[in-house]
């Protein structure tokens, strides 16, 4: 199983960024996926979570009406539209695939003025 996160950076409060996972090495369309994020001192937070079709979502309390979870089948891609973003945002960003142990490099975000 291999993930691979790009599309964080610097942005400033109240920006919006889009993150992408693409995956490879397992049937993806066969398998829910996830959003964590890491910051240092910190445990990973789960920050989103979307099942094998896309027809359930759940999201961690802390995102909610602000980040969109969503997937491609066809691309074997992952995707979390974040908007209105905040400083706590800040952290790094992993996808997980459900029944898998692995993990990707991560994507940094960073969220300040």
């Amino acid at each position: 199983v291999q993930l691979v996160e790009s599309g964080g950076g610097l942005v400033q409060p109240g920006g919006s960024l889009r993150l992408t996972c693409v995956a490879s090495g397992f049937t993806f369309s066969e398998h829910a996926l996830r959003w964590y994020r890491g910051a240092p001192g910190k445990e990973r937070e789960f920050v989103a979570r979307i099942s094998s079709g896309g027809e359930e979502i759940h999201y961690g309390d802390s995102v909610k009406g602000r980040f969109i979870i969503s997937r491609d089948n066809a691309k074997s891609t992952l995707y979390l539209q974040m908007n209105s973003l905040r400083p706590e945002d800040t952290a790094v960003y992993f996808c997980k695939v459900d029944g898998y142990p692995s993990w990707g490099q991560g994507t940094q975000v960073t969220v300040s003025s």
